[in-house]
């Protein structure tokens, strides 16, 4: 059977939160960027997106309240 053909699962949570850790960064392959276009839940990504940036915006707030005081 051709590889390209083969029924997908979706990547769940995981693979959402692993898509959107490579998306800060700024690298993929576009081959693997593909692959989550097919598998990814556009919802759980937004999700995970908004905690990831909730996170980040979180720390640097932190990290600055840490070093004034």
């Amino acid at each position: 059977m051709n590889p390209l053909h083969e029924p997908r699962r979706p990547a769940g949570l995981l693979g959402s939160a692993k898509a959107v850790a490579w998306a800060f960064l700024g690298i993929r392959r576009n081959r693997d960027y593909q692959d989550d276009l097919g598998r990814l839940n556009p919802l759980s990504v937004i999700l995970v997106a908004l905690v990831a940036v909730l996170a980040f915006v979180g720390g640097l707030i932190a990290l600055v309240h840490w070093v004034v005081k």
